[in-house]
C-alpha cells in the first residue's frame, strides 16, 4: 500500500495532476474497495449491493479501517491509485485499450490489487486481456495453504463453493509479481454474488459468510503484501 501511495503523490507532483483529482483522503490507511469500469460489453456494474456489504463486515468484524465509498473507477482514471484494492465483476466480454492496459500494469506491479470475479462466463475474456497485462506472467492456481485463504480467516479447502455455474469445483489463481499476488481472478465461486443482499440471491446464510469472509481475506492481503 506504501508504493501505492507514492505512486499517488508522483502522479501529482510531477504529472499535473490536481490534489482534486488524487486525493488520498484524511486517512489514508482506510480502504475503499473500488469498482473497476471496463469496455467491451460486459456488465461491470453487476451486483451493486456487493461491495458495501463487504465494507460492513469489515467494519463490523475485522480491524481493518474502511472508507465506506462507492468508488468506481476505470483504468486511466488519476484516482486509481488512492486505492490499493480493486474489484472486477460481471458477465461476458472485457477489452482493455492499449493505455489502460500500460496503467493496469503500472499499478498492479506497484503495490496495487485486483480482483478478478468471474460472476459468470468472464473467464476466457479475463484470461485473454489479463495476458495483455502481464504477457510474460501465466495464472497460477494457488495452493489451498496460500495466505490469501489464512490472512484472517481458514479456508483449508480453498475458495468457497457459492454459486453452481457448470457445477465444476472452486478454484483461485493469481498472477505472482516478486512473490506477491498482484491479481487473484476466482473461478466457479462467484464470491462476489455473495457479497450481495440476501434477498437478491436468497443464498444460505452460511454462504453468504463464507464469502464476506473470503473477500476481507483478500483485502487483508492486498494491504500487507
Amino acid at each position: 500500500m506504501k508504493r501505492i501511495i507514492l505512486t499517488a503523490l508522483i502522479l501529482t507532483l510531477f504529472f499535473g495532476i490536481s490534489d482534486s483529482q488524487v486525493n488520498l483522503g484524511k486517512n489514508p490507511s482506510a480502504v475503499t474497495v473500488a469498482r473497476l469500469k471496463y469496455d467491451g460489453g460486459g456488465n461491470w456494474y453487476w451486483g451493486r449491493s456487493a461491495i458495501p456489504n463487504l465494507h460492513k463486515f469489515m467494519m463490523e468484524n475485522t480491524a481493518i479501517e474502511v472508507n465506506d465509498e462507492e468508488v468506481t473507477v476505470t483504468a486511466t482514471d488519476p484516482r486509481l491509485f488512492k486505492y490499493p484494492f480493486l474489484f472486477l465483476t460481471g458477465h461476458g466480454n472485457i477489452s482493455f485499450s492499449e493505455k489502460e492496459t500500460a496503467a493496469l500494469r503500472t499499478y498492479l506491479e506497484n503495490g496495487g490489487f485486483l480482483f478478478a470475479n468471474d460472476s459468470y462466463s468472464l473467464a476466457d475474456a479475463i484470461r485473454r486481456e489479463f495476458k495483455k497485462v502481464f504477457p510474460e506472467n501465466e495464472f497460477v492456481e494457488l495452493p489451498f495453504s496460500h495466505p490469501v485463504y489464512h490472512t484472517l480467516f481458514d479456508f483449508p479447502n480453498g475458495l468457497p463453493k457459492i454459486h453452481k455455474h457448470d457445477d465444476k469445483p472452486p478454484q483461485g489463481f493469481g498472477v505472482i509479481i516478486d512473490g506477491r499476488v498482484c491479481l487473484f481472478f476466482a473461478y466457479e465461486s462467484d464470491i462476489g454474488d455473495g457479497w450481495e443482499n440476501e434477498e437478491v440471491y436468497n443464498d444460505p446464510p452460511e454462504k453468504r459468510l463464507a464469502a464476506l469472509r473470503m473477500g476481507a481475506n483478500l483485502v487483508a492481503y492486498a494491504l500487507t503484501n
